[in-house]
């Protein structure tokens, strides 16, 4: 047998397994590495965080990833050479942060890499009749189990395109494996750059599990508070944006697009919710010279309303009252205090950081993919049925350092 083969087998069979997640969005902030003890697996996982750390991306990552992200148009060889370059400085942050967390490489049994999403392109956003959905996600696997020396998992949401999904939102996996409860209903919902959330029924019934993209939270909001003032890369406690009126004129133009009409579950990116989106809406109703703070708020309202709006359509069809739900909170978006003010106006439920559960918010997304991991390697049980957009697939592809 294959050294590597054996190595996996005898990691499978662990009581316990060591897994470091690895998770780096669209807001392209930086890496986050949420170092974990896994056990179990399916509905008896437990996730315990050993160490976690957020390295941040510097200007220069930034502005080559940039180059290609969400852009139709690119330089192939610039994207080709981004693919090995980016899995260089994800090894080299692992390794920076083994030695700062004094935990040698063989202590560690795998990571588990989401990459970096380049380009979402979901049929009806790309609308090719003979091409399927499609995401790309670089840095790759191989790479960084060579310059690690330890078994990578990789390039997760290929398998979820191949079973039938779009790709996203993965987090639906481990909300269900590590927050689903007999007798709550509950609604984990995320606000990165993009907004998703995942239904867990009281029932825990997996096949009752509902999951979906509902549009933009932070991406548009990110993306006009550098315009207007370079020296800031977000909102911070939307203090811009509180200062200003939302523009009802705007905010109906805005959600008037398709995406907001596509039924339910949908997933989307920057592909559509970009720079030309908004201005192309301000271009149309002659408000080229909006304030920064009636524009932000604007935006803000846009993120609020319309995941509003989609937990409000979801509920609806569990025929359970709203009342009777908690919504748990994550992303940069749970740091907004005017979009949850907005959120806790429109919805009538119970608000909660998702921390009360266990696990930090800003580590959540990368301990997904330590779970997704641990499935793959150790598990697989699970059975969502034959619903759209949840595939009972396990998913990553294995590299061995050697």
């Amino acid at each position: 047998m294959n050294k590597n083969i054996k190595a996996l087998y005898e990691i499978a069979q662990k009581e316990t397994r060591k897994i470091l997640g690895l998770m780096s969005g669209t807001s392209l902030d930086g890496l986050d590495l949420a170092l974990c003890e896994v056990s179990g697996e399916g509905g008896n996982t437990v996730v315990k965080i050993q160490e976690f750390e957020t390295i941040d991306y510097n200007d220069d990552i930034k502005t080559e990833i940039r180059k290609v992200f969400a852009q139709k148009t690119i330089d192939f060889q610039h994207l080709v050479l981004l693919n090995e370059w980016i899995a260089d400085l994800h090894a080299g942050m692992i390794n920076d942060c083994l030695a700062k967390w004094n935990i040698l490489a063989t202590e560690v049994d795998l990571i588990a890499s989401h990459g970096q999403t380049v380009l979402h392109a979901p049929k009806f956003l790309h609308q090719q009749e003979k091409f399927p959905n499609a995401t790309l996600q670089i840095g790759d696997g191989d790479h960084i189990a060579v310059k690690t020396g330890i078994i990578t998992l990789s390039d997760f949401r290929q398998k979820h395109v191949a079973a039938g999904g779009e790709g996203a939102p993965l987090a639906v996996y481990g909300d269900y494996l590590l927050f689903s409860k007999k007798g709550a209903n509950r609604i984990m919902l995320n606000m990165g750059g993009i907004a998703n959330f995942t239904y867990l029924p009281a029932s825990q019934n997996a096949e009752e599990v509902f999951v979906t993209d509902t549009g933009t939270a932070n991406t548009l909001i990110d993306i006009f508070t550098k315009q207007f003032f370079p020296e800031k890369s977000f909102d911070k406690d939307a203090e811009i944006a509180k200062s200003g009126t939302v523009n009802q004129e705007l905010l109906s133009e805005l959600k008037s697009d398709a995406f907001f009409q596509k039924s339910f579950p949908k997933t989307i990116g920057q592909e559509l919710f970009n720079h030309d989106f908004v201005n192309s809406a301000l271009v149309k109703l002659g408000l080229q010279n909006i304030s920064a703070p009636d524009l932000l708020a604007t935006l803000t309202r846009l993120s609020a309303e319309t995941i509003a709006e989609a937990v409000l359509f979801v509920v609806e069809n569990t025929k359970t009252p709203i009342e009777e739900f908690t919504v748990y909170m994550s992303g940069g978006g749970a740091r907004n205090p005017l979009m949850v003010k907005w959120l806790q106006e429109l919805l009538s439920c119970k608000f909660e950081k998702s921390d009360v559960l266990g696990i930090s918010g800003d580590a959540k997304e990368a301990v997904l993919f330590a779970v997704l991991a641990n499935e793959t390697v150790a598990g697989g049980n699970y059975n969502f049925g034959s619903q759209k957009g949840i595939p009972s697939v396990t998913m990553g592809k294995i590299s061995f350092p050697d």
